[in-house]
């Protein structure tokens, strides 16, 4: 039996793990903060500028043109934006360059008389002012045209050819019945946004080297801690695998780590007990067999040397070999049946059969102890039992229990078989009057060769398995069964089975 547990292999892989996820944080951290950053500052900023154009358009509609620019003014200071307002004809224009007020200018956009032409409407004139730089002028073209097109804000960004300078822009028309039609120009520039990308990264770069140097010591420290409880539970194994039974296994720093521990050391315990069983075993069993081995040889060579001649003493020497045969045959039997029942071979052939008829035959067959040995065996069925089992298994279960309660029935060599209904359960019982088992002793009872152990002395006869065979029997009916015992008064051996009509 070989344990090995590649501890370095699993302090390698938890090391690489932590990594790796330290990795994938700093990866994630990069795409929102760099990448997706923009992005969606692009949006907010589109939606912001919007909604402004909403509010500039409504103020429009409801105020006169000293509160509406008033309002202008408060939306470019409030939003960090720059807002024109251009007359139709380009006669008038008025902005707000972000500093909480207004300035207006009147040109002439069709000579000199004010007036401009059909055709001139149709485009709108460029916005001028000091925030806009001239390279865009020749761009707004478009953003009047998709304007005009759509009857509604249009929208365009314009940026230098390193978009270190980019600027959304946004144009309205302005309705209102008592006003001349006006067009609104919002300016909101995006280049903050640029900067701030560049600090980010910046900072980043600085943070994800902080952040690996901490993660490598973070996880070769946890690395070592989960290994450490896991290279002493190792070592145990070894120890284990060496057949060194009864080993406490150390616990860890985590629920998984202890609850292995736990389970490792109940299997070293289990493993010692099944040892210590297994040289029980072969000690009992060793003895078992010696004993009638040896009077079967010594009353082999006492009818060679003494009693062949003489019919009366070899008939009794015969007697003698013939029921220590018997006994080894038991035994084997015994052992057998032991075997078969907890290795699984063992399979119930369960059929419908009177339980009465069948413990009252088997209550027949020791009627001979009531000649022999003066032994009272009182049987108390009052109806007939029919369970669904398999009956053989079921006679062996009584046969070994009233062979028990033979052995230990004390003075007054009396037992007692009863049935009695209980539920839709039938009662088997087997009381015995002798000296009882303590109660520390009752719950190994069913153990196999218990009665060889430092508790009680091995003085008669018998394999030392019928009540472990009993056990495994009932178990595999998945049957109640106990015993209940008083020090000095006796036992009662009980088990139930289901009955049947």
């Amino acid at each position: 039996m070989k344990l090995k547990i590649d501890t370095k292999s699993i302090k390698f892989k938890s090391w690489l793990y932590f990594i790796l996820f330290a990795a994938v944080l700093m990866a994630a951290l990069w795409i929102v903060q760099v990448l997706l950053l923009n992005n969606l500052y692009g949006t907010m900023k589109t939606s912001q500028t919007h909604r402004v154009s909403q509010a500039i358009e409504e103020s429009f509609k409801s105020n006169d043109l000293e509160d509406f620019f008033d309002d202008v003014a408060l939306y470019s200071d409030s939003h960090d934006m720059y807002i024109y307002v251009v007359s139709l004809d380009g006669t008038t224009t008025y902005y707000s360059p972000s500093n909480g007020d207004y300035e207006m200018h009147s040109q002439g956009a069709a000579g000199d008389s004010g007036q401009a032409g059909e055709s001139e409407q149709n485009e709108a004139p460029a916005p001028k002012g000091p925030s806009v730089d001239p390279q865009y002028i020749s761009q707004m073209q478009s953003l009047n045209e998709e304007m005009f097109k759509n009857g509604g804000p249009a929208y365009m960004t314009f940026g230098s050819d390193d978009k270190s300078q980019r600027l959304l822009a946004c144009g309205n028309v302005l309705h209102a019945d008592d006003k001349e039609d006006m067009i609104v120009y919002i300016f909101s520039p995006l280049w903050p946004m640029s900067s701030t990308i560049e600090i980010l990264a910046d900072q980043l770069i600085i943070v994800t080297i902080i952040s690996l140097i901490l993660a490598c010591l973070i996880s070769f420290y946890l690395s070592n801690r989960i290994t450490r409880p896991i290279r002493k539970i190792n070592n145990s194994a070894k120890r284990l695998a060496a057949g060194e039974y009864g080993i406490v296994f150390g616990s860890g720093h985590y629920t998984e780590i202890d609850s292995l521990a736990d389970t490792l050391t109940g299997a070293s315990i289990e493993l010692e007990k099944s040892d210590l069983m297994q040289k029980d075993l072969i000690a009992n069993v060793s003895h078992d067999l010696r004993t009638p081995l040896t009077m079967i040889k010594s009353y082999a060579e006492m009818i060679r040397d003494i009693s062949g001649d003489d019919p009366e003493k070899r008939e009794k020497h015969l007697q003698v070999i013939i029921d220590e045969t018997d006994r080894l045959n038991n035994l084997v039997g015994d052992l057998l049946t032991v075997s078969n029942i907890q290795s699984g071979r063992m399979v119930l052939e369960k059929s419908r059969f009177s339980l009465s008829e069948s413990v009252k035959s088997i209550v027949e067959t020791y009627r001979i102890k009531e000649v022999d040995g003066g032994y009272t065996i009182n049987m108390k069925c009052p109806s007939d039992f029919m369970v669904l089992a398999d009956e053989d298994k079921i006679k062996q279960v009584v046969s070994n229990l009233i062979s028990n309660a033979v052995k230990f029935c004390g003075d007054d060599k009396t037992i007692n078989v009863a049935l009695k209904k209980q539920g839709r359960q039938v009662l088997v019982t087997v009381e015995d009057h002798g000296c009882g088992i303590s109660p520390e002793d009752l719950e190994h009872i069913w153990e196999r060769y218990y009665r060889s152990s430092s508790n009680m002395v091995r003085s008669v006869e018998g394999s030392g398995l019928g009540l472990s065979i009993c056990k495994e029997i009932l178990a595999l009916h998945k049957a109640d069964f106990g015993v209940n015992s008083t020090v000095g008064e006796g036992s009662t051996f009980w088990f139930k089975l289901d009955t049947v009509k």
